[in-house]
C-alpha cells in the first residue's frame, strides 16, 4: 500500500514493509508540523498494546505502529520460533484506533546480509535480565535504536511491564542524545491481576491460574511496606512464600531494587520497585511494581 494513503476517519492503516518508504512517509509529515508518535511492537497483540496505541493516537497528529519479532533479542535456547504472530490479526486489531502506518518488515529488511553492528546497551543492562541473558538487551537497543532512525518520532510509548527495558531505552536516549521523548504506560491486567503478555497464551488453564500468584506476590510486598515494612529481606521473604504457596518453584529472581539504577536495596522507599520472573511450566513470566 502506497505511503500516501494515511488515516482518515474511515481508512485503514497504510501497511509498510520498505525502510526508505517508511522514513519517506514520516519525513513527509514531520514537514507538515504534525506530531509523530511510534508504537514499537513485536505483534502478537494484547489489550496492553492496545493502551499504547490509544495513547499514542490520542496524544500525536500520526501514529506509526511497528510488528517486528526481533531474532536478536533472543537467546539460541528461547521461543524465538514459536513466539506467536499473527499480521492480520494485529492490523485487524489496529484498525479500531487511527493508526496512520503499521511498520512490519522482514528479518531480512532489518539485518542485510553481513549485518554487524550494534548497540552496547547501558549500565542498567547487566542486571536482572540481563545477567540471565547476556545478550538481550543489545538486540532490544540495537533494534529500537533502528526503529528509531526510520521513524524520527517526537514521542515513543513503551510498556511498564518491561520495566527493565524501559530503563535501558531511557538511558539510551539520554545517553545518545537521541531526539524522541519515551513515554512510559501503566501495565494492563486482568481482572485476576494477571499482567497482559503475549505469553500468557502458552498457558494451560491450570497454569494461568497458577500464575496469578505472581502478581499477588508483588502487590503483597507493596501492602507490607504501605502498612509500615521497609526491611528489603522481609518484604522479600513474603514474596517469596507466596509463590512457593502456589508450587512456583522456579525463580528467576525477585527483587527490591532503586527504580533508576536498579541496584538492590536494604531499605525500601517510594524510589523502589519490586521487580520478579518466573516459571510456570516452561512460560517464563515477568512482572514488577512501583513501590510508589
Amino acid at each position: 500500500m502506497s505511503s500516501l494513503a494515511f488515516q482518515d476517519l474511515n481508512m485503514p492503516a497504510a501497511i509498510i514493509t520498505e525502510p526508505a518508504e517508511l522514513l519517506a512517509a514520516v519525513n513527509q509529515q514531520k514537514r507538515m508540523g504534525k506530531r509523530v508518535g511510534l508504537v514499537p511492537t513485536m505483534g502478537a497483540l494484547h489489550e496492553g498494546h492496545l493502551s499504547l496505541v490509544k495513547r499514542c493516537t490520542s496524544e500525536a497528529d500520526f501514529t506509526v505502529v511497528t510488528i517486528f519479532v526481533n531474532p536478536t533479542q533472543f537467546a539460541p535456547s528461547e521461543d524465538l520460533d514459536k513466539y506467536p504472530r499473527n499480521l492480520e490479526r494485529d492490523v485487524a486489531l489496529l484498525n479500531a484506533y487511527p493508526v496512520d502506518v503499521v511498520f512490519a518488515p522482514s528479518v531480512e529488511t532489518m539485518y542485510p546480509e553481513g549485518a554487524s553492528t550494534s548497540v552496547n546497551p547501558p549500565a542498567v543492562a547487566t542486571s536482572l535480565e540481563g545477567e540471565l541473558r547476556p545478550a538481550h538487551f543489545a538486540g532490544v537497543a540495537t533494534v529500537v535504536l533502528k526503529l528509531f532512525q526510520l521513524v524520527p518520532a517526537d514521542v515513543s510509548y513503551f510498556g511498564q511491564k518491561d520495566y527493565q527495558q524501559t530503563r535501558v531505552i531511557g538511558d539510551m536516549i539520554r545517553d545518545l542524545n537521541l531526539p524522541v521523548k519515551m513515554q512510559v504506560c501503566p501495565i494492563i491486567r486482568e481482572a485476576d491481576g494477571l499482567a497482559l503478555s503475549s505469553r500468557n497464551a502458552y498457558l494451560s488453564e491450570q497454569q494461568r491460574l497458577q500464575a496469578t500468584a505472581l502478581s499477588r506476590a508483588l502487590f503483597q510486598v507493596k501492602s507490607l511496606y504501605d502498612q509500615g515494612e521497609s526491611d528489603a529481606t522481609l518484604l522479600l521473604q513474603a514474596a517469596n512464600q507466596t509463590l512457593a504457596d502456589a508450587s512456583i518453584n522456579e525463580i528467576d529472581y525477585v527483587a527490591l531494587v532503586n527504580k533508576q539504577t536498579l541496584r538492590p536495596v536494604e531499605q525500601v522507599d517510594d524510589d523502589t520497585i519490586l521487580l520478579g520472573a518466573v516459571y510456570v511450566g516452561s512460560t517464563r513470566l515477568i512482572d514488577n511494581v512501583l513501590i510508589k
